[in-house]
């Protein structure tokens, strides 16, 4: 091969080496660049010296500088890998905090977005005003059993009272419902909860009604619904104009007078319309539910939530009938109320499901400073923080998600969800805290079983882990022992940074811990 030849052969192979460098990350690009340099000298020493004629080792020289570029992807692979910015996120505090809140913005928006959990009925939810009781039997054990009879109210209504100055009747029954939708054209339900109650129970009770027409009510003598916002949503698109529309109940017309707002009434039954009919048309068959409001002297004896009344009957071959006034206020705990008992009871039965210690400390170890002590206890309280609203709107999430659950099996799945999901998230929170490093707050990662376990009362037997940023040890004792009963830091001085050189954490050893004398 003539000079000419061989020098622009070695340009060439030059040429694609320095292609390959190209490729490979700006910071480590120079040190490859001598390392493929000096070993295309090597190469061509053994396989194409000066003046070689030999095709077959002009071939393997070239098959060498396209092997550098297996070798510039597969580094620029392994570097993404293993960036600083991965490194210093994963298993970071900083990865923990976004994860909760993530989920505590996710429970939060379905709570939005279901019918029966929107913030404008559990943040601020409609409640019946103070002075209301329910009468009921005390036959019946039973509180959600309908037991008062329409004679018996109208024989109440039409006496005069000194505990109560104003009744209300209403009894639930499931009956066929046709409507006409603006979008749909005729409807029809083979089964609503419809309220047949008195004409003065909105009054009453003073609750709200929306998108009421004052001209509905001096309109004709057709009965009056109220849909319950629940239906009116879910049925009539939430239409603000529906105030005058005709439902048709069984054989019965009715005309739309408005959407009574979902709350926490206490009231039992689950209700999706209110029909009001006056006293006369109460069919007296079966049993219902009354609503008493209670004068100043009655609010005087309503020392309780809950209390008895005798009823004398004016006929005296009839018995005293035995009565009992159950507070409206009292007879369904609000859903913060629920919570807040929810936590108190997982709060008590923690100590009992895991350990609440997070580790003892090597004798003779380095300690962090008070900042980074701060530091890591303001990170536990701040996952704490998260995870109890997140139980609070999950919890309301699976009660009041299905419009089908009444009032109270919606308040036993909250009690249950509400204590089951808070004991695992607060047992989540101190496992997870025992797992992260004292100083950067990193989890522990690498475990390594140390020792044996047929010699656990002579020696240490367990799994040893270590901090990536190179600051702690963690040992977890497999067999707690009197004298290693739970896991121990080991705090690792300045002396052993240059191992963790590579960790990805980019700064410097005492930077990070902040060490103090002991």
């Amino acid at each position: 091969m003539t000079p000419s030849r061989e020098s622009s052969l070695h340009l060439f192979h030059l040429g694609l080496l320095r292609s390959a460098s190209f490729l490979v990350p700006g910071k480590q690009r120079a040190e490859w660049w001598r390392e493929w340099y000096a070993e295309l000298w090597h190469v061509r020493h053994a396989c194409a010296p000066p003046g070689s004629v030999s095709r077959e080792g002009k071939r393997q020289v070239t098959a060498f500088c396209l092997g550098a570029f297996q070798d510039a992807v597969c580094i620029r692979r392994q570097c993404r890998q293993i960036r600083m910015p991965h490194a210093l996120w994963q298993g970071s505090a900083a990865q923990c905090i976004f994860s909760l809140g993530a989920a505590l913005t996710a429970s939060y928006v379905v709570a939005l977005l279901l019918p029966g959990v929107r913030a404008g009925q559990i943040l601020s939810p409609h409640q019946v005003n103070p002075g209301f009781v329910r009468i009921q039997n005390t036959g019946y054990s039973d509180d959600s059993s309908p037991t008062i009879l329409p004679r018996q109210y109208r024989a109440w209504k039409e006496r005069k009272q000194p505990y109560f100055d104003g009744f209300a009747f209403y009894r639930v029954t499931q009956e066929p419902v046709q409507w006409e939708s603006a979008s749909a054209g005729p409807q029809a339900s083979t089964g609503w909860g419809v309220a047949r109650a008195s004409s003065n129970f909105f009054l009453l009770l003073r609750l709200p009604i929306q998108f009421a027409d004052p001209d509905i009510e001096a309109a004709g003598n057709m009965p009056k619904v109220i849909l319950s916002e629940g239906i009116w949503k879910r049925e009539f698109g939430a239409n603000p104009h529906v105030a005058g529309s005709v439902v048709r109940l069984g054989l019965q017309n009715a005309r739309i007078a408005g959407v009574a707002p979902d709350g926490s009434w206490g009231l039992p039954g689950k209700v999706d319309l209110w029909l009001l009919e006056p006293d006369s048309a109460i069919s007296s068959g079966a049993a219902g539910y009354v609503i008493a409001h209670l004068t100043a002297l009655g609010e005087s004896e309503m020392w309780r939530p809950r209390v008895p009344i005798t009823v004398n009957n004016s006929n005296s071959d009839q018995p005293e009938d035995d009565l009992l006034g159950v507070s409206l206020e009292a007879g369904t705990p609000d859903p913060w109320s629920i919570f807040l008992f929810t936590v108190f009871l997982a709060l008590l039965a923690l100590p009992a499901t895991t350990s609440v210690s997070l580790g003892e400390y090597a004798v003779y170890s380095h300690k962090p400073s008070w900042s980074k002590r701060l530091y890591r206890w303001g990170f536990l309280s701040a996952k704490v923080a998260l995870i109890l609203p997140i139980v609070y709107f999950s919890s309301l999430d699976l009660a009041y998600g299905r419009t089908t659950f009444d009032t109270t099996t919606a308040v036993y799945i909250q009690l249950v969800s509400s204590f089951s999901i808070c004991l695992f998230g607060l047992n989540w929170a101190l496992r997870d805290q025992r797992q992260r490093c004292p100083v950067c707050l990193r989890v522990v990662a690498h475990p390594a079983q140390v020792g044996q376990a047929s010699r656990t009362f002579l020696a240490w037997n367990g799994t040893e882990l270590m901090c990536l940023g190179g600051h702690t040890l963690l040992h977890v004792p497999g067999l707690p022992t009197s004298w290693f009963s739970t896991q121990r830091w080991l705090y690792l001085d300045a002396s052993w940074a240059f191992l963790f050189a590579g960790s990805g954490t980019g700064m410097e050893h005492k930077a990070i811990t902040g060490f103090s004398s002991p």
